[in-house]
């Protein structure tokens, strides 16, 4: 069975809703990625899965992975280099923060939520939501086996 088992109906579209409001503020571009297992370097898998996903073809390279394996125990956030050249390396503790708080209590939905919708407000820093800002990746989940 695939990762989607983890999460209900209602679950899967309370995160699609959580992408959707997070880039309206942003011409930036979120993906979620949620996999069972993930058995190497997190980051490493993370970044493969970044070109996997075709996110690095955004206008302003301004994409970001929010990605979870599920019974790993895993997650990683990726930001393509648009981002990575003009914010610090620190940049996304707040969203790993939230995430590895909301996990720790048996939270997966509501953490990768919140971590959605931090990452939108930290976007909106540096990549204001444009009149002319077209979604140029899917909002859906993309789920692994």
């Amino acid at each position: 069975m695939g990762a989607s088992r983890y999460f209900t109906k209602e679950q899967q579209h309370k995160i699609t809703e959580s992408i959707r409001q997070a880039e309206l503020d942003t011409s930036g571009e979120i993906r979620v990625r949620i996999e069972r297992f993930c058995r190497e370097d997190v980051l490493d898998h993370a970044a493969w899965l970044f070109y996997q996903l075709e996110m690095e073809k955004t206008a302003q390279r301004n994409g970001v992975l929010i990605y979870v394996a599920v019974e790993s125990r895993k997650f990683a956030v990726i930001g393509d280099k648009g981002i990575n050249s003009i914010v610090p390396p620190d940049f996304w503790d707040s969203v790993k923060d939230i995430m590895r708080t909301q996990f720790a209590q048996g939270n997966l939905t509501e953490g990768i939520s919140l971590a959605v919708l931090e990452a939108g407000k930290l976007l909106k820093q540096h990549f204001q939501y444009r009149k002319d800002d077209t979604n140029e990746l899917p909002d859906d989940i993309s789920f692994g086996i």
